[in-house]
C-alpha cells in the first residue's frame, strides 16, 4: 500500500470517528440496519407473493426464455405489469438465474450498498453547493443525511425489493459531475449516467429538458443558449436511451407492449393510492360513476404533462441565477414525473427527498422558501406520507384519494419557482 493510499484510509477512519461521535449518526446506521433485517424476513416470509422484486423475476426470465412478450399481460396475471424500457431487463436475468430466495438477498444487499454510495455522494454534493452562510461544521450536513436514511420509504423500498435506489445513486453522481466538473468531456459523461437511470426507470426521463444550458439574460435582454454543451449533454442522455430501438427493431410487438402497458392498457386506469395529480383525476371520475372501459388516463396524463411542464420550462429559463441551476432543473423534472405519471408511489420518494436536502443547503439559511415549502414538505415526505396511503385504503370505499402527497409536492412546486423568479438572486 502506498503512503497515499495508507493517507486516505487514515483520513476515512478519522472521519468515521467523528461522524460516529454525533449520536444521529449511531441511530441511523442501527435503524437502517433494522430497516434492512426487517424488509427482508418480511418479505420472504410474508410477502413472498406481494413484492415488485417478483415482477423483476419474471422479467428475467421472460427475458431469457420468451423477450418478444415482454410486455403480454397474459405473463403478468398476478403481478404487477412491466413497465420499463426492454433494455432494463437485462438488470434482472442475474437474479432470475440465482433463484428468487437468494435474488432477493443479493438485489437487497445490493440496495444496501447503494445507500452507502448515495450518503457518501450526498456529502459530498452538500459540501459542493453548500451556502456561505450555513454552519461550516458539519453535524446539520450529517443530520439530514441521517434523516434520508431513516426515511420510511427505505423501508416500504426494500419490503418490495424496488429498483429505486440505482436511480437516486444515478441522479445524485450525475448532479454532483454536472456542477463540478465543466469540462466538455465530463458534461456528456453526466448526462450519459442520467440516460443510462431512464434505461433501468423513466422515472428521470423529464429530467431531459433541463439540460439545455437556455436561459435569459437580464442584463441584456434576451435568451442565451450554449448551443455545443447543450448538444452533447442531449446527445449524451439519448446515446444509451437509444439502445432501446435495437430490441424493438428485433421484436416489433414489444413497441406496441411498451406503449400500451404505460398509456393505454386496462391497469392505468385502476382505482389505487398514486398520488400523482393525473391518478387523482381518473379516481375521481371512477368514484362518481364513470365506466373503467370508458375513461383514458392518455388526455389527462398528456393534459397535466404540458400544463406542468411548460410552467417549469418557463420558471427554469427565465431564473434569476445561474450557478447551481440544474439542482432545481433535475426537481422540476422528477416533480413533474409524480404529479403528471398515473403510477406515482411512496417508495418513488427515495428519488425525490435527497434532492429536497440539497436545495436545503443550496438556499440560504434562513430562507422562507426553506421554512414554508421545503422543509416541511421534506419532513412530510420522508416520515408521514405512508400513513396516508394508509388512510386511502380505510377510506377507499366512500373518499378514494390520496391527495396529502400531492399538496406537498405542489408546495416543493410553488416555493422552487419562487426561488427561480427571486429578484434577489439576480446577481447568482
Amino acid at each position: 500500500m502506498s503512503m497515499s493510499d495508507q493517507n486516505l484510509l487514515k483520513n476515512i477512519k478519522q472521519k468515521l470517528k467523528n461522524f460516529w461521535s454525533i449520536p444521529i449518526f449511531k441511530y441511523a446506521i442501527i435503524i437502517h440496519l433494522l430497516y434492512f433485517v426487517l424488509s427482508t424476513i418480511l418479505t420472504l416470509v410474508f410477502f413472498r407473493s406481494q413484492n415488485d422484486f417478483l415482477v423483476y423475476y419474471r422479467v428475467g426470465e421472460i427475458f431469457v426464455t420468451d423477450p418478444a412478450n415482454l410486455y403480454n399481460p397474459a405473463n403478468y396475471v398476478d403481478i404487477w405489469p412491466f413497465r420499463y424500457f426492454p433494455l432494463s431487463a437485462l438488470l434482472f436475468v442475474p437474479f432470475y438465474l440465482m433463484g428468487f430466495e437468494l435474488g432477493f438477498i443479493v438485489f437487497n444487499l445490493i440496495n444496501l450498498l447503494l445507500n452507502v454510495l448515495i450518503s457518501i455522494i450526498l456529502y459530498k454534493l452538500i459540501l459542493l453547493i453548500r451556502r456561505e452562510d450555513h454552519e461550516k461544521e458539519e453535524n446539520r450536513v450529517i443530520l439530514y443525511i441521517c434523516l434520508y436514511l431513516i426515511g420510511l420509504p427505505q423501508v416500504f423500498n426494500y419490503i418490495l425489493g424496488q429498483i429505486n435506489l440505482y436511480i437516486t445513486l444515478l441522479i445524485l453522481l450525475s448532479l454532483f459531475i454536472f456542477l463540478k466538473c465543466k469540462d466538455i468531456k465530463w458534461q456528456f459523461f453526466a448526462s450519459f449516467l442520467l440516460g443510462i437511470s431512464i434505461i433501468i426507470k423513466p422515472t428521470t426521463i423529464f429530467m431531459i429538458p433541463f439540460l439545455i444550458m437556455l436561459n435569459y439574460d437580464y442584463n441584456n435582454k434576451k435568451l442565451k443558449l450554449d448551443f455545443t454543451t447543450s448538444f452533447l449533454r442531449l446527445l449524451g442522455v439519448l446515446l444509451p436511451l437509444s439502445l432501446n430501438i435495437i430490441l424493438f427493431l428485433i421484436y416489433p410487438g414489444l413497441l406496441n407492449g411498451f406503449l400500451e402497458t404505460n398509456f393505454t392498457g386496462s391497469e392505468t386506469v385502476l382505482l389505487n393510492h398514486s398520488f400523482s395529480i393525473t391518478k387523482l383525476i381518473s379516481n375521481f371520475f371512477l368514484y362518481i360513476g364513470v365506466p373503467a372501459t370508458e375513461l383514458s388516463v392518455l388526455p389527462i396524463f398528456l393534459s397535466v404533462l404540458l400544463i406542468l411542464g411548460s410552467i417549469s420550462l418557463i420558471l427554469y429559463v427565465f431564473r434569476r441565477f445561474y450557478q447551481n441551476g440544474l439542482i432545481y432543473g433535475y426537481t422540476f423534472g422528477i416533480l413533474i414525473m409524480f404529479l403528471a405519471y398515473f403510477d406515482s408511489w411512496d417508495h418513488h420518494l427515495l428519488n425525490l427527498t435527497p434532492l429536497l436536502v440539497v436545495i436545503l443547503f443550496n438556499l440560504p439559511r434562513n430562507s422562507e422558501i426553506t421554512r414554508k415549502y421545503i422543509k416541511p414538505s421534506f419532513f412530510f415526505l420522508n416520515f408521514f406520507d405512508l400513513a396516508f396511503m394508509g388512510i386511502f385504503w380505510l377510506t377507499k370505499l366512500f373518499f378514494p384519494f390520496n391527495f396529502a402527497s400531492t399538496i406537498f409536492l405542489i408546495l416543493i412546486f410553488i416555493g422552487i419557482g419562487q426561488y427561480c423568479l427571486n429578484k434577489e438572486n439576480k446577481e447568482k
